[in-house]
């Protein structure tokens, strides 16, 4: 009696196999990862008896926006399309009367009885339709628990000390690469992966890679004030800190990164701001111009003195006594015998903005620094006679002027004016390109 149900199992399930099927996927939830395929059925469909888990050959499957369909047999991904429209599954293993040469489709049909005749008359395979959510996964909160360092470098002070900050925002990822996302991370399920499964590792991670993105901040001569305007400096910072984690064994990728707040410790931001004065002295005219303010206000105090305006002013002409050598005449002196333009530095450079700057952003409004050199067809900047990227030779024409001493380039750069509008220094060979 076994052998004989097995038959008839083996046969009635062949025949209820045979007709097509058709996987859909409604709109994926936003905290869902990944789904399973369901087979659609209506009141007038004749496929109802068919086995779980079996795509017939020739099988429709709709791919929509935003999702990439895996077709996975025996536990191996055999198929995959992430565009948009409808996919037709004609190398199934399990063949359909209704697709392909009907001869050919009767004779691997008889074949298919046999095989689930020696399983008992049980199917012995197992086929999937999965569905990976590829749009971008938003709101994703993070929050740094404890400070993180951040070193701190001004060129234009010789400022170079580390801090520590405090930073809050939200991420937005997605997953880039949906075959290592299966395969490393989902796998084989029932029904559905949920992001809940996998976001409190995500923002872990995250919150830990935060520090390696910061000091690639640092190296671009960022200040912790200026973090929240170079978003697109983060988001690359970050996913090279998480390219092996994220990128090469889940497939997922940082997509934006957007901070609400960005903080220092109250004893971090009165050290730099002491640097930032004490910097600001280091100029002598700046200095005179301190001093000159102190003694305006110490002629003030000194009227308003309660034993008198008399004894106040005898008590500043001794303390300015003491230190007749630092009066504001001399430091005014100082001053104009100092270059007026910083710019003369072979490092530093003039923004649009007029602040003029060391390292490779402006420090008054955050601009990048201009590429300096000649720009190649293929869009890399050079400065040789040769492009780095794809080798083509320098263009030869008439030379290009820059100022060599602020590095003001004219709207014509082939024919510069007598002088620079900038600093007033003289166009000649010294300025060619």
């Amino acid at each position: 009696m076994g052998l004989i149900k097995a038959a008839i199992g083996a046969a009635g399930g062949v025949m209820a196999d045979q007709w097509k099927e058709f996987f859909y996927c409604d709109a994926i939830p936003a905290d869902v990862l990944m789904v399973k395929g369901q087979k659609r059925f209506s009141g007038r469909s004749s496929n109802t008896k068919g086995s779980d888990n079996i795509i017939s050959s020739g099988s429709g499957i709709a791919v929509a926006d935003g999702q990439c369909m895996l077709i996975v047999e025996q536990g191996k991904v055999v198929e995959v399309c992430a565009e948009p429209g409808e996919f037709t599954f004609d190398n199934s293993s399990e063949p359909s009367v209704f697709s392909g040469n009907l001869g050919d489709s009767l004779l691997k049909t008889f074949q298919t009885i046999g095989k689930r005749f020696t399983y008992g008359g049980d199917t012995g395979k197992d086929q999937r339709v999965y569905y990976i959510n590829t749009k971008e996964l938003t709101d994703n909160k993070f929050g740094t628990a404890n400070p993180v360092p951040f070193r701190v470098v001004d060129a234009n002070i010789g400022l170079d000390i580390d801090v520590s900050v405090r930073a809050s925002g939200v991420y937005s990822y997605k997953i880039a690469d949906p075959l290592l996302f299966y395969t490393n991370v989902c796998g084989n399920v029932s029904s559905q992966y949920d992001r809940s499964q996998l976001d409190s590792q995500l923002k872990t991670e995250f919150i830990s890679a935060l520090q390696p993105g910061f000091a690639r901040l640092s190296e671009l001569g960022l200040r912790p004030n200026q973090i929240i305007a170079h978003n697109t400096e983060m988001e690359d910072a970050m996913n090279r800190a998480l390219s092996k984690k994220w990128g090469e064994k889940r497939g997922l990728q940082v997509v934006s990164v957007a901070f609400g707040s960005v903080t220092l410790p109250e004893e971090d931001a009165e050290m730099i701001k002491n640097a930032q004065r004490a910097a600001v002295l280091r100029d002598p005219t700046m200095a005179a111009a301190t001093l000159t303010g102190a003694q305006a206000d110490a002629m003030r105090t000194a009227a308003g003195n309660s034993a008198g305006a008399m004894t106040g002013f005898m008590g500043m002409n001794m303390a300015g006594g003491q230190n007749a050598a630092a009066t504001a005449q001399s430091l005014y002196a100082m001053g104009q015998q100092k270059p007026a333009e910083v710019s003369s530095s072979q490092n530093s450079w003039k923004c649009t903005c007029g602040a003029v700057a060391a390292g490779n952003f402006c420090t008054e409004c955050g601009a990048a620094k201009p590429a300096e050199g000649w720009k190649c067809s293929c869009g890399a900047v050079n400065k040789g006679r040769f492009c780095a990227e794809c080798g083509a030779k320098k263009p030869v024409g008439e030379p290009l002027y820059r100022c060599d001493k602020c590095g003001w380039q004219p709207e014509d750069p082939h024919h510069p004016p007598k002088f620079c509008p900038e600093c007033g220094d003289p166009f000649d060979d010294n300025d060619k390109a």
